[in-house]
């Protein structure tokens, strides 16, 4: 699964990460612990150029009655996206990339659960595959959304935990976004795990665990529990 993840890098080398530019941008700070149900940064393509901006993390499908269905529906699991109603119309024409830098997962040991900070090897940023839907409330006011999707995980996230993020090449990131591309058996290939020698994790403390932590505290080593 994914519910935490962190976005460090400045707003400039977002824009020049995903080659956006020429609109109006929302602030950025660093980002230290991302939960779900806040605005996260994610990037969409309207048909000529890549569009950064902010979603709330938590899909709400177009057709639901109720925004509380976003709280269930914080991760999408890819090898069901094509048949879920929640997930099918997004999967088809309404991808984005959600750039992080690493993300959180908690490993059981003798001791408890202990949080771990997954990255790659180059530190660089990187993009996890979203889908995102816009919502009418009932009083007509938008709500734009979005969810992460997870596949099966690779050797190294297998001692932590049995799902991870999907974690996009960088040559495949232009084919998820391009609004073009709608044929699933096309799409669905691109949802594998990511590479394991090229990532590695380490243990941080509990303080990931509270969403009111967000600093550079969360992403120390810390001692792993024996």
């Amino acid at each position: 699964m994914c519910g935490r993840y962190t976005i460090i890098v400045t707003l400039d080398e977002l824009l020049r990460r995903y080659d956006v530019s020429g609109s109006i941008m929302p602030s950025h700070m660093p980002r230290y612990n991302v939960a779900p149900g806040q605005m996260v940064m994610a990037v969409i393509n309207d048909g000529e150029r890549n569009r950064l901006g902010e979603l709330r993390w938590g899909l709400i499908p177009e057709w639901a009655r109720d925004e509380r269905i976003g709280y269930k529906m914080l991760n999408a699991r890819a090898e069901t996206l094509a048949e879920k109603p929640a997930f099918r119309n997004s999967l088809q024409r309404k991808r984005c990339l959600i750039p992080a830098d690493s993300f959180y997962d908690w490993k059981r040991t003798d001791k408890g659960k202990q949080p771990m900070r997954i990255l790659l090897r180059s530190k660089e940023v990187f993009s996890l595959a979203g889908l995102y839907d816009t919502w009418t409330s009932p009083d007509g006011s938008k709500i734009s959304t979005c969810t992460v999707i997870t596949t099966r995980s690779n050797e190294m996230m297998a001692e932590i935990h049995d799902r991870m993020p999907v974690i996009l090449r960088p040559q495949e990131e232009s084919i998820w976004l391009d609004r073009q591309v709608t044929q699933t058996d096309f799409l669905l290939p691109l949802l594998r795990p990511y590479e394991a020698d090229e990532m590695y994790a380490y243990p941080v403390s509990d303080r990931v665990g509270n969403v009111r932590n967000d600093d550079e505290a969360c992403v120390e080593e810390a001692a792993l529990l024996l």
